[in-house]
């Protein structure tokens, strides 16, 4: 995971939103970084809701609504959820083939199909997610992170390189001598008041899209519920369920290891599928967490609440409202330069050592590897790591195909033989174990002694079947002893059967 800078104190991880109340200076570090989560939410929605072909407001809406509804009922506390740019790949296509009178359904679809995985518990698949595969999660997202911001920065004049150096001057350096307001928000308000002082025109947000005030109207169905619009939708519902589910529990885990604390993937699930409802309805785009902008919560503001989160999301409402002017006159530069940062914040910088390569088992290093390359490649978290773990299991797999035994005892008078095995026994070592009998040569009976292994699956039980049936042909008879019940009635339930 991402070392963060100071790790969480048991003090920290204690910290409640009825103590922030109650706290003034928590209250303030809190509603500070809900100001500079929100600040930095902006661009990122802005260019997300490009890609899915909507106008810029309904996304910046739509992550009003999901952000609050989240804060109240999601599962862990200062994560930020909001129009997410994996959520936007996986609906453009359709809307670009179809229009954007399917986002709603699609939608409704997707948060549905979330509510019920929540609910059913199948959060708690998350821990079938290798560590590797974590790492190069992480490690993909800041390369993500880091390279959508550098056209804000390369290229561009002098004055944007020259506001650039100053942005990452506070946000590096005032920490070392001011703890008390985040850097982040100084560095924006001190780079903004340069550019409006002096009269210096550089791109902005306004530039990114309208930023017209007041707030759009509820989101009408406007096409009929029938087959032919669930042949449309179906395929896209299940991308935004799953790879806004995928990338929230991911997330929550990350923000876990931060923070020292736990989280209700069950819940955080479930409320996913009701802030996409609502925003589908007022809003008319789906989301899910968002790491950049998490991390910059609980890492660089320090967040540990949903006070936090609400702050954001009040804040957001007032900017997309009465502030968007104001809003629109925020330097792009600024916040790609923080948004930089926390990109190089967010990478696992100690899985790349070469000291933690040699260490690490080759199979952990190419599954690190091959997440994030093709996870930068198709620019979807999601498609990257679900080819990690498909990788991760079959390396597994293989790995522990090899570790059955059979040990062989001819007794004294070379009338039987005993063989103990020992191992897992699995569709990857059944084969295997097949191999390691001499089957020719051995004496009229066999025992065969299972004390130190299991069966798993079918594939166990047609290989024990083979072995007693190789012998047969060679006029020895076969005796399995030492299954534990479970193995034992899964055997009886199965052999002979199987064809």
């Amino acid at each position: 995971m991402s070392q963060p800078t100071k790790r969480a104190t048991a003090v920290e991880s204690d910290i409640t939103v009825g103590r922030v109340l109650r706290s003034p200076a928590l209250l303030t570090r809190e509603c500070l970084a809900g100001i500079i989560t929100a600040l930095a939410l902006i661009p990122e929605v802005i260019s997300f809701s490009v890609i899915a072909g909507v106008d810029p407001k309904v996304s910046l809406v739509a992550s009003v609504v999901l952000c609050l509804t989240l804060s109240i009922l999601g599962g862990r506390p200062a994560m930020v959820t909001a129009a997410a740019g994996s959520v936007a790949l996986v609906i453009g296509p359709m809307v670009h083939a179809h229009g954007v009178e399917y986002i709603l359904p699609a939608v409704i679809m997707g948060g549905v199909i979330q509510i019920i995985f929540g609910l059913a518990g199948l959060s708690r698949m998350m821990r079938y997610i290798p560590r590797s595969v974590m790492i190069g999660f992480v490690n993909a997202l800041g390369i993500l992170i880091f390279f959508a911001q550098v056209p804000h920065v390369w290229g561009q004049s002098t004055l944007v390189w020259a506001l650039f150096a100053v942005t990452l001057a506070i946000v590096l350096l005032l920490p070392k001598v001011l703890k008390s307001v985040p850097s982040p928000l100084v560095a924006i308000v001190v780079v903004t008041a340069v550019a409006l002082l002096l009269g210096y025109r550089v791109p902005n947000v306004g530039d990114e899209g309208p930023m017209t005030a007041g707030l759009p109207g509820f989101t009408t169905l406007l096409v009929p519920i029938n087959l032919h619009t669930l042949q449309i939708i179906w395929p896209t519902a299940l991308s935004i369920a799953f790879v806004g589910l995928m990338e929230s529990l991911l997330t929550a885990k990350l923000v876990d290891d931060i923070t020292d604390t736990p989280s209700g993937k069950r819940r955080e699930s479930w409320a996913l599928g009701v802030g996409n409802i609502l925003a589908g309805f007022y809003g008319g785009i789906a989301g899910c967490a968002m790491i950049g902008q998490t991390i910059v919560n609980v890492e660089l503001g320090k967040a540990r609440t949903r006070v936090s989160t609400i702050a954001a999301g009040i804040v957001l409402l007032l900017l997309v409202t009465g502030l968007s002017q104001i809003m629109a006159q925020i330097p792009m530069v600024v916040l790609a330069g923080i948004m930089m940062v926390v990109a190089v914040k967010t990478v696992n910088w100690h899985s790349l050592q070469p000291a933690t390569l040699k260490r690490m088992p080759w199979s952990e290093t190419l599954v690190m590897v091959l997440t994030v390359a093709v996870t930068v490649w198709t620019g979807n978290l999601a498609i990257g790591v679900l080819i990690g773990v498909i990788l991760a299991m079959m390396l597994f797999a293989r790995r522990i195909a090899h570790v059955i035994h059979a040990e062989r005892q001819l007794s004294d008078d070379g009338q039987q033989v005993n063989y103990t095995v020992r191992g897992p026994l699995f569709f990857g070592s059944s084969n295997d174990l097949f191999e390691h009998f001499n089957y020719g040569h051995d004496p009229k009976t066999v025992t065969i002694d299972l004390t130190h292994a299991q069966i798993w699956d079918a594939s166990s039980v047609a290989a024990l079947d083979a072995i007693e049936y190789r012998y047969q042909r060679h006029g020895a008879k076969v005796t399995f002893i030492g299954l534990d019940n479970r193995s034992s009635d899964f055997r009886e339930r199965l052999s002979g059967n199987l064809g």
